[in-house]
Parts: C-alpha cells; structure tokens; sequence
C-alpha cells in the first residue's frame, strides 16, 4: 500500500499489497455495453457496467530485507555482492476507456515502477498488459490490452457534476475481487490535499478502500465521471472521505499520453493568484472566482495578447474558472499549439482574447535542488523566478520559502530564469542567500 500524509491526516492511494493472483478459467464473450440514460435499477445498470472495470496485478521489484552490513557499500564493494531483491506484488484497479483498441485507464502510483502488469477482466480472462505511458502529476497512466470482446465505459460530463448527485465507486479493494459501493458527490474541486501536483478532485462518501486506485467512479446511469484516485484515512481505513481524478481532466491527460507517450505541459506566461473577496473589493470588481494575474512574461502568448497585471482571468474557453489552480490545471493540460479563448477583467472592462498555448519552461530538475529547497517548484517569469508551488511540511516550506515568492538573486548572483536559478544553486555551496518579493515586500532569506 503506497501511504502519502497531509499535515493533519493520513492521505493513502488506494492501492494493496497482496500475496499471488488467483487462478482464471477460461474467458466468456462479453457485449457491448449501451450508454442509454433510460432509468433502470442500479442493479441492471451494474450488470452492463462492471465488466469494463478490471483487476490490476504489478509484479515489481523491491530491495529484500538484510543485514544492515550490506547496506555498507565498502562493504559490498569488498565482498563484490549483488543487490538482493525480492519479488513484490501489488493489486488495483483500472478502467476500459477503448473495447476496439484495449486502452485501460488507472493510476500512476498503480503502476509505478511495474516490471510486468497483468489485467483481469470481470469474466476471468488474464492479460499482460504495456504501459503506454503515465503523469505523475496527475496520477494517471494508461495501459493497453490486446483482446477481443471487451466492454468499454462511456464518458460522461463530470464538469457537470453537482454536490449531491449519487455516485458508484468499483474497484477491487484489499485484493478480494471486483466490490461495489455507492454514495454522492460530497464535494467539487478539491485540492491541497498532498497528493500530485495537478489537484480538482471529485469529493465522494461512496466507500474507497486500498486496493480501489484507478478504479471507475460512475452515475447512477452507469456513465464514468471519475478514477478513482485515493481516500484520507487518519486510522488507515475508510471514513466516508475519498477522491477521484475527473474524467475530465483524466481524459485530457489520456490523448497526450496516447500521442506522445507523456504529458507535455502548456503555457501562455503569467503568474497568477486566486481572486479573494478582498482582493475583488479592491479592484472593485464583483466576481467572486477567477485568477489574478500577478506577472506576465516578456514575449510570451499573454504577453503578445495584451494581459496585463492586475487583469482578472474569469473564464478559459467559455467555462468560468474556480481560481489559480483550476487556471493551471486547464493551461498545463491543454494540447501544445491549441488555442484558447480567455475571457477577462481589464479594469473592469469585460475582454476576450484567444492565444496559443506555448511548451512550459523546463524546471529545475531534482538533481540541481539542493536538499533545504527540496519540495518547492520553480517556473520562469517575466524575467524572474516564481516559486510556483511549495509541498507542506517540505524542507524548502521548513527553510522559509513559499509559494508565490518571486527570486531575482542567489547569492547577490541575479538570475533571470530557472536554468539560471539551477546552475546558481549548484555554485552556491553550503549557505544559501535568496534576494527575493513577497507580497511587495522585499525579503532577504538565508538558509543554511
């Protein structure tokens, strides 16, 4: 079970450990199933439903449990051993999304690090199954079978969904075989809960377990809103609090993978904060959503459009936004080279405006962080570095650092962009001083 924490509670990806599959009779010919939105029992909407969700076995492998001399590596490297491994299994769920090409959604942490990957359909029929390819950011990864006379789930709208509406969860929780739980949307949006980095999840009562990751979350008319994604367990079962990745956004994250085989990452160039009650009264606006902009960059998409600081984003593609995050979620995942129409508040003169969406700047990469700022991402802007986004409880949260802070200076040394910043950090050595704004504010931050 992959276990991940929040500051007050337990956050676990609903993922469990298991000892060896099952044995699988032989296979039974499925149909298709009818994406009717007739009312019927649930019952007969579960009949026609559960086949498309699968059973998911990883095999991986893990460091065995020795001797703590063999961890020493003069040690090792004097007596010439080889790394001891064991052979590790791991069960999920995953979801048919294509019958006719075998594509099977689930999540990232499912399938991270797999050496092989079987599937199990409903009917007992085993496949191993290639990994087309997985975001971490996101915890999706998509799989594909080579079958006939699968059943795929139809998608429904989950940018639809409202607070209430009854929902179904199945997956395959504790390795016992396919279960399913019912209950509502508890809550939309849902983020900072310490998860990934790309964070609108769907808030569900309808009971996820370990063992239920990259499992489907349907309408009560049998059409996938969600992926089920992982549960806040402050005694490591489940309490009513689960979230799933919406379909949405999960599908968005599918074409790239399909066509790329990962996820490239979008941008047009700004900065940006929510938009708060008291930041609307002052820039005496009446919305009561959207993102401020708090920087644009030189010669980027927002910059060519006309974007200012200051302008409040309301709506991406005539669907209004929730706030920054919901902003960036859009932005990131939004294809290279598309275009977007943005719809916005220039001193309070409602515009419109549509730009291409640009690759995002590379990040510093791990390697080039040093371990105080470890927990802290860094994107270009406009002529600075932002600090995009810090983990809570983090060693960069620890040091100081926060989320929104604009860096111009690593030891007096100005920089101008993330590589800048990367390679400054790599020459820094030991103590570390960020000449940086906060809020308009100027702060000098050392660390240690």
């Amino acid at each position: 079970m992959i276990t991940r924490s929040s500051k007050y509670v337990g956050v676990f990806a609903a993922l469990v450990l298991v000892l060896d599959p099952a044995p699988f009779p032989a296979a039974q010919p499925q149909p298709a199933i009818s994406a009717s939105t007739q009312q019927r029992s649930l019952a007969d909407v579960l009949e026609e439903v559960t086949p498309a969700v699968v059973n998911i076995a990883v095999r991986s492998r893990a460091p065995a449990e020795t001797n703590p001399l063999y961890n020493d590596p003069f040690f090792r490297r004097y007596f010439n051993l080889p790394e001891q491994q064991q052979q590790r299994l791991s069960a999920g769920s995953g979801v048919i999304v294509d019958a006719d090409k075998g594509y099977i959604l689930t999540n990232h942490h499912v399938v991270a690090d797999a050496g092989e990957i079987a599937v199990t359909l409903k009917d007992r029929r085993r496949f191993t199954a290639e990994l087309v390819g997985s975001d971490e950011a996101t915890d999706i990864a998509l799989l594909k079978i080579d079958a006939d006379k699968l059943r795929a789930l139809p998608f429904g709208d989950s940018n639809a969904l409202r607070v209430g509406d009854p929902v179904v969860a199945i997956g395959n929780p504790f390795g016992l075989g396919q279960t399913v739980t019912s209950g509502i949307v508890s809550a939309l949006g849902r983020g900072g809960i310490n998860v990934e980095d790309y964070e609108d999840f769907i808030q569900t009562d309808a009971s996820i377990n370990p063992g239920n990751s990259g499992g489907a979350l349907v309408t009560a008319d049998g059409l996938l809103v969600g992926i089920n994604t992982a549960i806040i367990a402050p005694a490591g079962g489940n309490v009513g609090i689960g979230f799933a990745v919406p379909i949405a956004m999960a599908s968005a994250v599918m074409e790239q993978l399909i066509k790329h085989g990962e996820v490239r990452r979008g941008r047009i160039g700004i900065s940006v904060q929510d938009l708060t009650p008291d930041l609307a009264e002052a820039l005496h606006i009446e919305e009561s959503s959207g993102a401020v902009v708090g920087s644009v960059e030189q010669n980027s998409p927002a910059a060519h459009a006309g974007l200012q600081a200051g302008d409040v984003i309301t709506a991406v593609n005539n669907r209004k936004i929730t706030g920054s995050a919901d902003l960036r979620n859009r932005i990131g995942l939004a294809q290279i080279g598309s275009q977007v129409e943005i719809e916005y508040l220039h001193d309070r003169a409602r515009k419109t405006v549509t730009m291409r969406i640009e690759p995002a700047e590379a990040k510093a990469g791990a390697e080039a962080i040093p371990a105080s700022l470890q927990g802290a991402q860094f994107q270009d802007a406009a002529g600075n570095v932002v600090v995009s986004s810090i983990e809570d409880g983090s060693a960069a949260e620890r040091s100081g650092l926060r989320a929104g802070d604009v860096i111009v200076a690593v030891n007096r040394q100005r920089i101008a962009t993330v590589a800048e910043l990367a390679a400054a950090l790599k020459d820094a050595g030991g103590t570390i001083a960020l000449d940086l704004f906060r809020g308009g504010s100027k702060l000098f931050l050392v660390i240690g």
